[in-house]
């Protein structure tokens, strides 16, 4: 299982679900990253999440099969 660690800019509060698993390359597309949510392979904090949109804040872990994310903020601006 990869290991990733997050870090949200300081100006932001969140991150969509989605764009997470695609900026990480966990997903290799857009649509990939939707798709692999509305299969129920994610989950946020332990829970399956089926929301492609989920917004993911600091201090939160997303998991997939092949990756765990640890969500962190970015240093205050």
């Amino acid at each position: 299982m990869q290991t990733h660690a997050f870090q949200l800019r300081p100006a932001q509060e969140f991150i969509e679900l989605h764009k997470l698993l695609k900026f990480l390359g966990i997903a290799e597309s857009g649509a990939a990253a939707k798709a692999l949510v509305a299969d129920g392979a994610v989950t946020v904090d332990g829970a399956v999440e089926l929301r492609k949109a989920c917004k993911i804040h600091a201090g939160q872990v997303v998991e997939t099969a092949d990756a765990r994310i640890t969500v962190s903020a970015g240093p205050v601006a």
